[in-house]
């Protein structure tokens, strides 16, 4: 199997300040990756460098055709001016679909078609005249992921996505996400703080302190120096999937 993306070496970062130093990385289809790390250890500017948004400053960076073709979902963290977005929730997932429209003025049917598809998955088709910044905090994430899906159903990254959840809604969040990933096959790629769930939820761990301090499974991740240091005896903690 032919990793979609490949760092060797890699380095990202701002005019004279290195963000992430010497990165080896490989995301396989099927991966469910979670980064973790404290404040300021690089995990924003790698999701902007796996993003393409970001040139790397040293090493390389290698995308496969496939995920060329099809793309990344993102969904960013989110601030206090998107959550007050004056939009419908039709128009917010239908603009998914903007990479794959071009430079054409209008939706196509297609693109049309695939946006109710996405809201269809994701059980929110009765909200699709609201104003997005009416919902509450869970149905505002179910529709910024039906928006990540229309852009690709292939691979999703998604920055501190529980940020601003009540209880409920994190849990609904990461039964939605495993489903998506166990039933459909999406890769994940999620930078989280919630050690507890991601320790019960994700298949690997990359652990980030301007350098990678670790990357492999979650179970190796409990045993490793990197996640007693990190989480003491939280190591532990994480639950099982349901």
């Amino acid at each position: 199997m032919k990793p979609l993306i490949t760092c060797e070496h890699a380095g990202f970062g701002y005019e004279n300040y290195d963000a992430v130093i010497d990165l080896n990385l490989e995301i396989f289809p099927g991966d469910y990756l979670c980064i973790v790390g404290e404040n300021g250890s690089g995990k924003s500017t790698l999701i902007k460098g796996l993003l393409g948004l970001l040139k790397p400053t040293s090493g390389v960076i290698a995308v496969s055709e496939e995920l060329r073709k099809s793309g990344i979902g993102y969904l960013p963290q989110q601030t206090a001016a998107q959550r007050d977005f004056p939009a419908t929730v039709w128009e917010v997932v239908l603009s998914g679909t903007l990479s794959r429209r071009g430079l054409r003025p209008f939706y196509s049917e297609a693109e049309r078609k695939l946006a109710w598809r996405c809201m269809e998955r994701l059980a929110i088709t009765d909200l699709k005249q609201k104003c997005y910044r009416e919902l509450s905090g869970g149905q505002r994430q179910r529709v910024l992921i039906a928006r990540a899906l229309c852009a690709s159903e292939q691979l999703l990254i998604l920055d501190e996505p529980i940020t601003g959840l009540d209880p409920s809604a994190i849990q609904d969040f990461y039964s939605l996400i495993r489903q998506l990933h166990s039933r459909d096959g999406i890769t994940i790629i999620m930078v989280s703080h919630d050690i507890r769930n991601v320790l019960g939820e994700a298949g690997k761990i990359l652990h980030m302190g301007q350098r990678v301090l670790f990357s492999g499974t979650v179970e190796e991740y409990k045993k490793s120096p990197a996640a007693k240091a990190f989480l003491g005896d939280r190591t532990e903690e994480g639950g099982k999937r349901q």
